[in-house]
């Protein structure tokens, strides 16, 4: 019996793209996983976990609740499973809260339980006015009168100065917010004395109205979930994707790993 060499008839395996894991933690009522990707270059990955529910407004006892160290030391260990090379807790109000001590204690709670590296949204908000070299800025939120004043607090402990700021009381639906609420927000805040304007909470939809702000007002606009992404994917050495965002073209070119 005659025999012949065998052939493997498969092609050789295309190995996969290799990626840059960045875990998220949002809190319980978070929407808008699809926006954060928006930010994401090709070659990084998000792995977003979410606190435990618990049947809360968003309030201030909400804010108080998911700023709790534990808590989200708790919630990054969900991810580091998936060995993610940096984690950002994706809550404004959750990380200004407790002001500029809170907000470290949530970063050491991040790093204690595993994660590399890590980064809050409030924390990202004043690495990136810092970048810019902005301290005086107006603020827009959807939150109640006392989070609005809360997150001016926060502003004013790290020597930035809040010249203005509008809100919508809302504690409920925060993602439904048509966009065009949230650009006549941020223009009735806008004066001459105003360097950038922040719109608050991660919640709320912002990617598609930076870009256009920014040209019409001829300063930065800086939103919750766009300085988050920008400071953790740079943290992993990649950079954002954000055209006509002035944070995201401010930024150092960075080395992909």
């Amino acid at each position: 019996m005659s025999t012949r060499p065998i052939t493997n008839p498969m092609p050789a395996a295309v190995p996969p793209l290799l990626q840059t894991g960045i875990g998220v933690v949002a809190p319980y009522d978070f929407a808008l996983d699809r926006e954060l990707w928006r930010w994401v270059p090709d070659d990084v990955t998000l792995h977003v976990t979410r606190t435990p529910y618990a049947p809360m407004a968003a309030t201030v006892e909400m804010a108080v609740h998911i700023s709790d160290p534990g808590l989200i030391a708790r919630t990054t260990y969900d991810v580091l499973a998936v060995a993610p090379l940096a984690v950002a807790y994706a809550c404004t109000f959750g990380s200004f809260v407790g002001g500029l001590t809170g907000e470290l204690a949530l970063v050491d709670a991040m790093v204690g339980a595993g994660a590399p590296a890590a980064v809050t949204t409030s924390g990202a908000l004043l690495l990136a006015l810092r970048r810019l070299g902005i301290n005086r800025i107006a603020t827009v939120t959807p939150y109640t009168n006392d989070l609005t004043a809360g997150l001016s607090a926060y502003l004013a402990e790290a020597g930035i100065e809040v010249v203005a700021t509008a809100g919508l009381g809302l504690i409920a639906q925060i993602w439904a917010v048509p966009y065009e609420t949230t650009v006549e927000l941020v223009r009735s805040v806008d004066n001459p004395t105003v360097e950038a304007i922040f719109i608050s909470c991660t919640n709320l939809p912002t990617y598609d109205v930076i870009a256009g702000l920014e040209a019409t007002l001829g300063k930065p606009v800086l939103t919750a979930n766009q300085v988050t992404m920008w400071a953790v994917l740079e943290l992993t050495g990649h950079t954002g994707i954000g055209p006509g965002q002035h944070l995201l073209m401010a930024q150092p070119t960075a080395s992909h790993s």
